[in-house]
């Protein structure tokens, strides 16, 4: 009996250190638990920006592309085949520039975009084939808006579908 009782305090530690123990795991368990909630949170709260931007930063450059915004660009002195070439070149560059957004736009509305991109470039080299060689800037440019507002305005139907997933997403 005497061999036991000497034990007898480390018994008695061993019996009030388990629960705190447990107790302990379970805290950590559950701190760690919430962190993790936290993190994925925040990426979505993240991601849900980056989304946002996206769709903003389209939206401006579909705006940019519209006709009427397109005419106002450049000198007035250009040739109408000059206009022509710097417009091309400069939605090219935006477009390549925001080409990295298609990571967070829906596949159907990043082929909204380009369909719309390649469009107005289609309008442009029909109104001036359409054109006798010899029409000046000022022509070219009221033939061409012209041309396009006889056409379906497919520029703001794209915006109106951007506007349409970013309601769903924010």
């Amino acid at each position: 009996m005497t061999s036991f009782s000497g034990y007898l305090p480390y018994a008695f530690a061993l019996i009030i250190a388990i629960p705190f123990l447990v107790l302990l795991r379970q805290f950590v368990h559950n701190y760690i638990n919430l962190k993790n909630q936290e993190i994925k949170l925040l990426t979505v709260k993240s991601n849900s920006e980056n989304k946002t931007q996206s769709y903003e930063r389209m939206t401006l450059f579909l705006e940019r592309m519209k006709p009427s915004n397109l005419i106002q660009r450049f000198d007035k002195d250009l040739a109408a085949h000059e206009f022509i070439f710097l417009t091309e070149k400069t939605i090219n560059e935006e477009f390549e520039y925001n080409s990295s957004q298609q990571l967070y736009i829906t596949k159907n509305s990043w082929k909204n975009i380009v369909d719309s991109k390649n469009a107005v470039m289609d309008l442009l080299h029909k109104t001036y084939d359409g054109l006798s060689g010899n029409a000046n800037l000022d022509e070219f440019k009221t033939v061409f808006i012209m041309n396009y507002m006889e056409n379906e305005d497919y520029i703001s139907a794209t915006i109106e579908d951007l506007r349409r997933e970013i309601l769903i997403i924010a």
